[in-house]
């Protein structure tokens, strides 16, 4: 049997479970029932960590940005300029590739953001605090944090479309060669 939880502990499970059930699901498709599920609480003891379903995936999306800056900081972690910045890629292309949870879920808070104003006040929020932190970790100047955002959600869009590139430097050549030998 294993130790009870305090109930701190039990809504970080509950946030971790959301995050998932939410990233397959969207806000829409996820029951708080499979969320409790997932963690073996009642709905009803689930509802007493969080309100509502909106304030569970609120939750979870704030989550989702504090687990992608703290990426950001462990990956500089000392470096700064150019090698920041190139750390902190790396980094995000494992996270894609590994965590595909993490990317699931950036979608679906991209796309409760255009019917949400809470999620898109979160969003907006965090993005410039995402912003902030790239630049302060790395000291680059506008365009570069620009740049280096862009190739981000680039690299979002070629992952969930299952796009074949080799990151870098090569990262538009390999695009190009693959957009002209796709087809139908």
């Amino acid at each position: 049997m294993s130790p009870r939880m305090s109930a701190d502990q039990r809504r970080e499970q509950v946030i971790e479970a959301a995050m998932a059930e939410f990233a397959g699901g969207g806000y829409e498709g996820t029951s708080t029932a499979a969320i409790a599920q997932r963690v073996g609480v009642s709905q009803p003891y689930l509802f007493r960590l969080f309100p509502s379903k909106h304030a569970l995936f609120l939750a979870a999306a704030e989550r989702c940005f504090d687990a992608l800056e703290q990426a950001m900081r462990d990956a500089a972690g000392g470096l700064y300029g150019g090698e920041a910045i190139t750390a902190m890629g790396r980094r995000y292309r494992e996270i894609l590739a590994g965590d595909p949870t993490m990317l699931r879920f950036q979608l679906q808070i991209y796309a409760a953001a255009l019917v949400d104003g809470e999620v898109k006040r979160i969003g907006n929020r965090r993005w410039g605090q995402l912003w902030r932190t790239i630049s302060e970790l790395s000291g680059e100047d506008a365009a570069e944090v620009m740049r280096f955002i862009s190739v981000g959600m680039l690299l979002n869009v070629l992952t969930a479309f299952d796009v074949p590139y080799v990151p870098g430097e090569k990262l538009p050549a390999s695009l190009d060669a693959w957009a002209r030998e796709v087809r139908e």
